[in-house]
C-alpha cells in the first residue's frame, strides 16, 4: 500500500497555500472549459459529472450561481484526472490561436493586394503559384474600385475569399 503523501505533487504534500493555488488552477481551467463553444468542448475528454456541472454552469443566468457552481467544478476537478483534459485544451487553443493568425495573414493579404496592387500580387503568386492571376487582378480591380468610390459591391469580400481559398489549400 503506498501513502499519497509521499508523491511530491499530491494535494496531501502541498502547503495550505500550495493547495489553495492548485484549487484556484482547476476552476479557473473549469471556467475555460464554460466558456469554450459546443464543438471545442466536444474534444475534451470528459467524465459525466464534470460534463454536467459545465453545461448546468452555461446555462446559468445569475452571477453568483455561476461562481458556486464553477467552485463545484473545481471541486469535482480534484477527484479528476486533469491531464488529458489540460492537454486537450491546450490542444483545442492552439488550433483557436493558429485560425486567428491565418484570418489576419489572408486579411493582410488582401489589403496589399488592394493598396499595392501589381507588386503585392507578384509577391503573391511567389508565395502561391496555383493562383489564377488574372482572376486576382479582377477581383483586385472590383475591390479598388470599391474603395475609390466608397461603395461595398462585395469586391474586398470576394477577394479575401479566394486568397483564403488558395491559402487554405497551400496549408
Amino acid at each position: 500500500m503506498t501513502d499519497d503523501s509521499s508523491e511530491p505533487d499530491s494535494p496531501k504534500s502541498l502547503t495550505k497555500s500550495a493547495l489553495k493555488r492548485h484549487m484556484d488552477a482547476l476552476q479557473k481551467m473549469g471556467e475555460t472549459l464554460v466558456h469554450l463553444s459546443d464543438t471545442e468542448l466536444r474534444k475534451i475528454p470528459l467524465e459525466n459529472p464534470l460534463l454536467d456541472a459545465i453545461l448546468t454552469a452555461r446555462s446559468l443566468k445569475s452571477h453568483e450561481a455561476k461562481r458556486r457552481q464553477l467552485q463545484y467544478i473545481g471541486k469535482i476537478m480534484r477527484n479528476v484526472d486533469v491531464e488529458p483534459i489540460q492537454l486537450a485544451l491546450e490542444k483545442v487553443q492552439n488550433k483557436s490561436q493558429a485560425g486567428k493568425a491565418q484570418f489576419h495573414q489572408i486579411e493582410r493579404w488582401r489589403d496589399q493586394l488592394i493598396a499595392e496592387g501589381d507588386v503585392a500580387l507578384e509577391k503573391f503568386i511567389e508565395q502561391y503559384p496555383d493562383a489564377d492571376r488574372q482572376h486576382i487582378r479582377q477581383l483586385m480591380r472590383k475591390a479598388q474600385q470599391d474603395v475609390k468610390k466608397q461603395k461595398n459591391t462585395g469586391g474586398e469580400t470576394e477577394l479575401f475569399r479566394y486568397v483564403r481559398e488558395l491559402v487554405e489549400k497551400t496549408g
